[in-house]
Formats: C-alpha cells, structure tokens, sequence
C-alpha cells in the first residue's frame, strides 16, 4: 500500500489509480514527516514536494531519503525543479532515481522503478553543466530568451543581439537556438541550431565565449543561464491568449525579466499595463530593423552588463574596448 503527501498537485494526486493506505495535504518540516512515517508501514511515499517546506534546500530531501529509504520516495517535482539539472543531480546522488513532473508517470514508476541506469544521463548533464562554468571566465555571460506570448520574437532578437555584441566583442560571441531551424537562414557562422539533448555539449565545445544568447524556445533545461529574458509582444488579443492559457502567469514571473517586444506602447501604457498585471516590465522593445544598429539596444546590452557604458565598436587591430559590467 502507498502514502501520498500533497500540497500543490493534491487534486491531481487525489485521482490516482493506486492503492492508498494514507493520505495528508498540507505543508510540512522533513522532520515532521520523519515522525510520521518513520515507523508506519508502506510501500511507496507519492511525495509532492511543495508539501515540504523550503524544499529547494535539498538537505530536506536528504532527510526523508536517509530517515524513510531512498528507494521508498516517488518524487513529484514543479517544472522548475525538473529543469534544473543541478538539483536532479543532487537527488540522483542520494540514491532517488524516481521522480517525475508527470502524474500519470507514477503509476509506470510504481510498478517499473527507475534504477540509476535510467537517470544517469541527468546526472551527466550536469557535470557538462558545471565544466561549462569552470571554462567560461568571470564576467562572461550566457543569456537565455523565451517567448511568452506566440512569436514574440526570440529569434530576431537573439540574432540582434548577437550582431551588436559581435561588433564590440568580434567572434567570440555566440547564438545558439534550440529545437529549431531557424538560424540556417542568418548564414553567420557562430549561430548553432542544436537539440535539447545536445545543448551542454555545444556550450562546452565554443572557443573561448566572451557572451552566448540561447533562443530557448521549448528547451526546459535553462539552469546553465546567467539570466533569462521573458518576451512579451504587448497587443491585446497577445495578452488575452497568454493569460487564458496561463492565468497566474505573471504572478510566476514576478522578479524575472519580462522584455515588452515589437512593442509600440508609450511610457504611460507601460505603467498602466505593470498596474494590471503587478509585475514590473524590465525593457521595452520597440519594433527593430535588424539591418541596422539600434540604439535600444545597445541601453539594453547596458542594462545586462554585457557591455559599460562605454563599450564601443571593435577598432582596427582587434583591439576591443567594450567591457563587461561587474557585479
């Protein structure tokens, strides 16, 4: 028989086609779950972890994992745990190899465990993770982008982007986009198209990158990015279908970086729009010419620290004086 601890998914997890012994909601100390279940006999513990407080903190984990078995906990992770590759690292390490984002995989997990053989290419991953860290040198910066409404415009900006640092920096900037095509048609050399599996090889395989900007479209590992900019194209039939889609969503991105795109909103509309949705709009992106140099985006690349205030165009004999902002 199993024990199911929920908090978030509770409504989900209340539907599941498993034989339950026990089942709590609520928010909970590791502590508190040790004493609970630590002489209580079951099968397997459906965990969800927003049910343990400060869950980020693995050493919470930990101490289910030792107190109550490792092999015994089915893991249900919120998305943006599964996409960091650090935090499944630390996990795997533990020796739980069972855990998923997915509740209709929990039933396939109870019946079929996951031995390390199933996830040690996460655990991988990671290790290519953190060997990108170790080549790429302090104040360098890989920036991730993602569209939030449809075709906000992640390529284009990615390749502006990339265009305007390649001018300061020369060929030592990188564009990378993943699960996509799309960069075959910009011709530059230094924009790669990869596969999600074949990302952190790419980053770790680059000469010497100076900046890298990811159009991530839908990539969920995002853990090896120094930022990520959240693209909104501002229209309102735009804004309509991201919040019917997603009704919390600006309450998720509060104190990330939302960049209003093709954007013909005035300061004031901008205001009022941050009002509405209560979350602050880090840039305003105006519809570009990407065939010529914009000065937006040189305040943006300022307000990024990819460059100071007195970066300027590489000068003959490769000489570069942009530096970037410390922080």
């Amino acid at each position: 028989m199993n024990v199911i601890v929920a908090n978030e998914r509770k409504d989900s997890l209340s539907n599941l086609d498993i034989e339950v012994i026990k089942n709590i909601v609520g928010e909970f100390d590791s502590d508190e779950l040790v004493a609970m279940f630590k002489d209580f006999f079951f099968d397997r513990m459906i965990l969800d972890v927003t049910a343990i407080k400060n869950y980020r903190d693995i050493t919470n984990i930990q101490k289910l994992a030792v107190e109550l078995g490792e092999d015994k906990l089915i893991l249900v992770l919120p998305d943006e745990v599964c996409s960091s590759s650090n935090y499944l690292s630390n996990i795997i390490s533990m020796g739980i190899y069972n855990f998923t984002n997915n509740i209709n995989a929990i039933k396939q997990l109870i019946e079929r465990p996951n031995t390390y053989k199933n996830v040690a290419k996460i655990q991988q991953l990671n290790n290519m993770s953190v060997e990108i860290s170790n080549r790429v040198n302090k104040g360098n910066k890989i920036i991730g982008i993602r569209n939030l409404t449809d075709h906000a415009g992640a390529t284009t900006l990615t390749y502006i982007l990339k265009k305007e640092l390649t001018t300061i920096y020369g060929n030592v900037v990188y564009a990378i986009e993943v699960n996509k095509r799309d960069f075959l048609y910009f011709n530059d050399r230094n924009m790669f198209s990869v596969s999600e599996a074949d990302l952190a090889k790419k980053l770790a395989d680059l000469d010497k990158p100076i900046a890298v900007i990811i159009d991530l479209n839908d990539c969920k590992i995002d853990s090896m990015c120094d930022e990520i900019l959240y693209l909104l194209e501002p229209s309102s039939i735009m804004l309509n279908k991201l919040i019917k889609r997603e009704k919390g969503v600006f309450d998720r991105l509060k104190d990330k970086k939302i960049l209003l795109n093709k954007s013909l909103l005035s300061n004031k509309e901008v205001s009022e729009l941050e009002y509405e949705a209560n979350a602050k709009m880090f840039y305003n992106i105006p519809p570009l010419d990407e065939r010529k140099k914009n000065s937006v985006i040189q305040e943006l690349l300022f307000r990024l620290g990819l460059v100071d205030n007195t970066a300027s165009r590489k000068e003959e004999g490769n000489k570069i004086f942009g530096l970037f902002g410390r922080h």
